[in-house]
């Protein structure tokens, strides 16, 4: 049933293509990799919790080359200079997103390997893992509240997929932030099989929101989606998920269109996790 009063906030900020058949070597290289970033990389156990119980968590995000202001000037700049084709406005043209942020500048490199972003893929989906695409999402003044849904659901071809999303700008109960139902990643139904409006506030619905600079972590089978943005100003993100290393490509992989310039000043971990 709708209710309507408000969500809660979660506003706590933690600060602490079908398998190929590689040579040995390669293989053995990339194992070792995923042992490395089980051996080094953890999350704090609040974070780890709250994804086991409720689906999701938000934490302070990775270090960014001239912090907030420097993310945010390094969104607009990448933004502007996109290619028409990698533009995609929705339906309602309350948001826009900009596909294959992996090559759109060194400023975004650190999000993909942030070590408790990994940690948290290693807990959810249990082994070897690679980014499946890393995307801007820009959510206009005035869009209405989104649908819940999920990204992939409990058990479905494509399971276990994890989430995440940094916040470009503050996620605030006026201009959308994302809201989720906790413990739903458990469920096998989805919002549309027991509600009668998945747009409809749902009774233990939570905003997750946070400064500029946080990160929201999640099990993609958790309900979620953006609330209305009621304030005057766009809301900007940066979204991206991680699914097992043998699942089959998406359709904006940036495993078809690595830029050499991307591949010279990437590291080793970030070459694994983008499985080039």
């Amino acid at each position: 049933m709708a209710s309507r009063r408000s969500a809660p906030c979660l506003s706590k900020v933690i600060l602490s293509r079908p398998k190929s058949r590689r040579p040995k070597t390669i293989m053995r290289l990339s194992d070792e990799r995923h042992c490395l970033i089980a051996a080094e990389a953890r999350l704090p156990p609040d974070a780890a919790r709250q994804l086991r119980e409720i689906g999701f968590t938000v934490m302070l995000g990775p270090a960014i080359p001239g912090g907030c202001e420097g993310l945010s000037d390094a969104y607009d700049r990448a933004v502007a200079m996109a290619d028409p084709t990698d533009v995609h406005v929705g339906r309602t043209r309350s948001s826009t997103r900009i596909s294959d942020f992996v090559n759109r500048g060194s400023e975004f490199d650190g999000i993909y390997t942030y070590p408790p972003l990994l940690a948290a893929c290693r807990q959810i989906i249990g082994g070897p893992f690679k980014l499946s695409g890393m995307r801007a999402r820009t959510l206009n003044p005035g869009a209405l509240t989104e649908r819940l849904d999920v990204d992939v659901k409990h058990r479905a071809d494509g399971w276990p997929l994890v989430g995440c999303i940094l916040m470009v700008d503050a996620f605030d109960a006026e201009n959308g932030a994302t809201r989720f139902v906790p413990g739903s990643h458990r469920s096998a139904q989805e919002p549309s099989d027991v509600m009668s409006n998945p747009q409809d506030a749902h009774d233990e619905q939570v905003l997750a929101c946070g400064p500029a600079g946080s990160i929201i972590i999640f099990n993609a089978s958790v309900w979620h989606s953006h609330g209305a943005n009621r304030s005057d100003r766009s809301r900007r993100s940066i979204q991206a998920h991680f699914c097992r290393r043998e699942a089959r490509a998406a359709p904006d992989d940036h495993s078809r269109r690595m830029r050499p310039e991307t591949l010279q000043r990437i590291s080793d971990l970030a070459k694994y996790v983008l499985n080039v």
